[in-house]
């Protein structure tokens, strides 16, 4: 499953998720990186 996360004030990052962590964050990885940030919510219409 896609996920996007921001890990920073004004980077954001979609990877396949990777497990949740403890504060709300989440885990995702690109290629053979992962990424821990918080997860962006989505807003379905």
């Amino acid at each position: 499953m896609i996920k996007t996360i921001v890990i920073g004030k004004y980077v954001s990052v979609q990877g396949c998720f990777v497990k949740h962590l403890p504060g709300g964050k989440m885990m995702v990885r690109v290629g053979n990186r992962l990424f821990a940030g918080t997860p962006v919510k989505s807003h379905a219409a």
